[in-house]
C-alpha cells in the first residue's frame, strides 16, 4: 500500500461511510464496537490478552480508541497509507501510547501481540496482496494473532451497501477462503473464521441469535483470525 488513494475522502469519509450504512439503520461505531466485542470473545477464549496492537490501515482511527477500551491494549500503533487520514485521527484520537503513521515510515519488527485490520485488503491490488500479509506477519511476535475483517462478497447486501459507498465502488472483493489461503501461504495458522451483522436495526430483536450463526457465510462481515507459529512472548 504506496499510494494515497484516500487523501480525496479523508474529510468526507464519515458521510461518505454513513450513506451506505443508512440501509441497515446503524452508525459506523455500531459496527466498530462490535467487531472488537467479538474479537476480543474470541482472544479470550484463546486466553490471549493484547497489550501491543497495530491497526493496519487505520484511516481516520475510528477503531484506535476501542481497541484500548474493548481489547485494554496498553499502546496501538495506526499505520495507513493515506497521509490526510493520518491527519484527521491525529486530531480525534492523540493520545499517549498511540503513534500513527505510514507503513513505509514503520518496518515490520516482530513486536505486536495483535495485528487488527477492518476493509482493508479489498482495496489492495489482488497482486499486492502478498506483500501486505507479509507486512503484517512480519509485524507480530510469535504466538501473536491477526484479525482481518473483510466485507462479506456471498452477502448482496453487503454489494448494495458498498455501491453507495464513493470509496468502495471500485474495491475488489475477496472471499473468506481465499483470505485464508493467502494467511497459510504467508506462514500464519488459520484459527477460526466468523460472520457477523446478519440482521438490520428493524430486526434487532433476532441479533441475539447471530453467534450461533457465525460460522454460516451470511453476516455482512467475516473475520479471519490467525496466528504467527511459534511460542507465546
Amino acid at each position: 500500500m504506496t499510494d494515497a488513494e484516500f487523501d480525496a475522502f479523508a474529510t468526507s469519509y464519515d458521510e461518505d461511510l454513513a450513506r451506505g450504512l443508512s440501509l441497515t439503520g446503524e452508525g459506523k461505531l455500531y459496527y466498530a464496537r462490535r467487531r472488537l466485542a467479538w474479537l476480543h470473545r474470541c482472544l479470550a477464549r484463546l486466553g490471549a490478552a493484547p497489550r501491543r496492537v497495530l491497526d493496519f490501515g487505520c484511516g481516520t482511527g475510528t477503531s484506535i480508541p476501542l481497541l484500548r477500551e474493548i481489547l485494554g491494549a496498553e499502546s496501538v500503533l495506526g499505520v495507513d497509507p493515506s497521509p490526510a487520514s493520518l491527519d484527521a485521527a491525529r486530531v480525534a484520537f492523540a493520545a499517549p501510547g498511540v503513534e500513527l503513521a505510514r507503513p513505509e515510515d514503520r518496518p515490520p519488527d516482530g513486536s505486536f501481540d495483535l495485528v487488527f485490520a477492518n476493509g482493508v485488503l479489498h482495496h489492495v491490488p489482488p497482486a499486492d496482496r502478498p506483500a501486505v500479509l507479509a507486512y503484517v506477519a512480519g509485524s507480530l511476535r510469535p504466538g501473536g494473532f491477526f484479525a482481518c475483517w473483510e466485507n462479506n462478497p456471498y452477502n448482496p447486501g453487503t454489494r448494495w451497501i458498498m455501491s453507495r459507498v464513493a470509496f468502495d465502488r471500485d474495491a475488489i472483493m475477496l472471499s473468506p477462503g481465499e483470505l485464508a489461503r493467502r494467511m497459510r501461504e504467508t506462514g500464519l495458522e488459520v484459527v477460526s473464521t466468523h460472520f457477523l451483522f446478519l440482521f438490520p436495526r428493524t430486526l434487532r430483536f433476532l441479533r441475539p441469535l447471530e453467534p450461533g450463526l457465525a460460522r454460516l457465510p451470511l453476516g455482512g462481515q467475516y473475520q479471519v483470525l490467525a496466528r504467527k507459529p511459534g511460542p507465546a512472548g
